[in-house]
């Protein structure tokens, strides 16, 4: 298994109370696909600097580190690409953590 990092910026668009309920359901859809969700970072609200659409000015960051199996990406980008609540998703590898000594 390997260790990823996937930082999801949130659509809050008068959503802003239902905040914690997405990021549970998101770390819930991580687990259920086989991954180990390790840490749930969140993040705060931040306005882009570039603006796409008028309709999305600022979105909630999360910052999810799993381990997971490569093959497991995939389906996890197509899942959130499809999610109304996810704006925008991506995944890298996280860099594993030596144990001190």
């Amino acid at each position: 298994m390997k260790r990823y990092e996937g930082l999801f910026i949130l659509d809050t668009t008068g959503k802003e109370e239902t905040i914690k309920d997405t990021i549970d359901r998101i770390s819930a859809d991580i687990s259920s696909a086989g991954a180990k969700v390790e840490t749930v970072q969140k993040m705060d609200k931040k306005s882009f600097a570039r603006i796409a659409d008028k309709k999305h000015t600022a979105g909630f960051y999360v910052n999810i580190i799993f381990e997971a199996q490569p093959a497991i990406i995939a389906t996890l980008k197509n899942k959130f690409a499809n999610d109304q609540d996810v704006f925008r998703v991506m995944f890298s590898n996280a860099p594993v953590v030596q144990a001190a000594v």
